[in-house]
C-alpha cells in the first residue's frame, strides 16, 4: 500500500497519521453535533473528547509496547514512532475509558449517558483509522490465496512483502463500521443508559474475536498457551456485556 502520503525531502506525511485524524476529526463531529442535541455544553463535550484521543493513543501506544518488549528494549526510539503502526485498541479503551470517568465527574456530567453519546463516534473514527492500518502495513494477515488478499510491495511497509495476505485491516475496518451503523440504529430504543457502550463492547469483542485468527503479525504473549491477550480479554468481554445490557436495560434512562 502507501505508508507515505507525501514526502518532500526530509518531511514526510504518514497515511497512517493522515487517517488516525480523519477518525477523529469525523468522530468529534459526529459527537459535538449529538451533543448539541442532547442539551450538552459543546465545549466541555469537545475538550472530553480531545482528552479521550490524547489517552486512547498513549494507552494503545503503551499496551503495545508492554505485547513486544523485546523489539523495543533493542530499539527503545522507536517507541514514540506512532506514525508507523503499532497501537493496541484494548490499551486505548482502558486508558480512555479512564479519562472519560475522570473529566465526566469533573464536569459533572451522567456518565453513562455521555458513555452512550460519545461511543458512536469512537466506532466511526475507529472504521477511518483502521484504513490507516491497511496503508501502513502494520496489523497484517495471514498468507492466502483469497481473491481479495492483499500484497504489499512498498519497501516501508510494515507488512510481509510480496506474499498475498488477509486484509485484516479492512476487515476491522468493516467491523467498525458494522457496529457503528448498529448503534446508530438502536440508540433511540435503549431502555437504560451505558446499554450503547456495553453493546459496542460485546460487538467489538465478537468481531476480534472473528479476525483474531486471520492476523499474522506477531500476536505477544499466548494466554494458557493459546490464546492472544486480545482473544482472552474478548472472551472475558462477552458475558460481561450481555449482563450488564440486561441489567442497565432494568433502568429507564434519563431524558
Amino acid at each position: 500500500m502507501y505508508p507515505d502520503l507525501v514526502t518532500i525531502g526530509n518531511f514526510t506525511i504518514h497515511t497512517y497519521g493522515v487517517c488516525i485524524a480523519l477518525g477523529a476529526l469525523v468522530g468529534i463531529v459526529l459527537v459535538s453535533r449529538d451533543a448539541k442535541k442532547q442539551g450538552y455544553n459543546q465545549q466541555q463535550i469537545l475538550d472530553l473528547a480531545f482528552y479521550l484521543l490524547m489517552s486512547a493513543i498513549i494507552g494503545s501506544r503503551i499496551f503495545y509496547i508492554a505485547l513486544n518488549p523485546a523489539y523495543y528494549l533493542r530499539h527503545p526510539l522507536e517507541m514514540i514512532m506512532i506514525w508507523r503502526g503499532g497501537l493496541v485498541f484494548y490499551g486505548g479503551f482502558l486508558f480512555a475509558f479512564a479519562t472519560c470517568f475522570i473529566c465526566i465527574k469533573r464536569y459533572h456530567l451522567p456518565f453513562l449517558k455521555t458513555a452512550d453519546l460519545l461511543v458512536p463516534g469512537l466506532a466511526i473514527g475507529e472504521a477511518c483509522g483502521r484504513l490507516g492500518c491497511c496503508f501502513a502495513g502494520c496489523c497484517y494477515g495471514k498468507p492466502t490465496a483469497l481473491p481479495w488478499a492483499i500484497t504489499f510491495t512498498n519497501p516501508h511497509s510494515l507488512a510481509k512483502l510480496g506474499v498475498p495476505l488477509h486484509p485484516t485491516q479492512l476487515y476491522a475496518s468493516l467491523q467498525a463500521l458494522i457496529i457503528f451503523l448498529i448503534l446508530i440504529c438502536v440508540r433511540t430504543y435503549k431502555k437504560g443508559d451505558g446499554q450503547l457502550i456495553w453493546l459496542y463492547i460485546f460487538l467489538y469483542a465478537v468481531g476480534r474475536l472473528l479476525i483474531e485468527p486471520f492476523r499474522g503479525d506477531e500476536r505477544g504473549l499466548l494466554i494458557l498457551g493459546a490464546f492472544t491477550v486480545t482473544q482472552a480479554i474478548a472472551l472475558f468481554s462477552l458475558p460481561l456485556a450481555l449482563f450488564m445490557i440486561y441489567y442497565l436495560g432494568k433502568k429507564p434512562a434519563t431524558s
